[in-house]
């Protein structure tokens, strides 16, 4: 699965713990609990970038997921869920998670997901703005993004 980080700058992060609730009967984190950690970390980036406006007039449905586990998570792992925007085009907005362990740093899942902006108005699918795009963006903190 390809989608290096881009710069640091362009990159959430939000730190996760594996807890009893998430291990599976093979004593390690269960596969469905990474797909919530890309949501959860989906969600957190969205609200901690988009205005209050843009928050009350988009959502965010799901057309594809695509994750490739690397290392099993045990109980009491701390890790972190770092998560940026690739492609961002017409009705699809595609989006990088990796999960690492905090003590090493080894990756243990690298997803890739293709969402779908929906106008809350009309529940319709909207396209992929300029200004939907730069919400994700480092340049959007340059003096050009203005």
């Amino acid at each position: 699965m390809s989608g290096a980080a881009p710069g640091d700058r362009d990159v959430y992060e939000l730190p996760l713990v594996a807890e009893a609730g998430d291990i599976d009967e093979l004593g390690h984190v269960n596969n469905i609990v990474y797909l919530r950690w890309v949501q959860d970390a989906a969600v957190a980036h969205w609200r901690a970038l988009a205005p209050a406006e843009a928050q009350a007039a988009v959502a965010w449905v799901v057309l594809r997921h695509e994750i490739d586990y690397s290392r099993p998570a045990m109980l009491g792992d701390e890790l972190l869920a770092r998560t940026w925007v690739g492609v961002a085009e017409g009705l699809s907005f595609e989006r990088h998670t990796e999960i690492t362990r905090r003590r090493d740093g080894r990756v243990l899942a690298r997803a890739r997901t293709v969402w779908c902006p929906i106008d809350l108005r009309s529940g319709r699918p909207r396209r992929v703005t300029d200004d939907l795009r730069l919400m994700f963006s480092a340049s959007r903190d340059s003096p050009e993004a203005g």
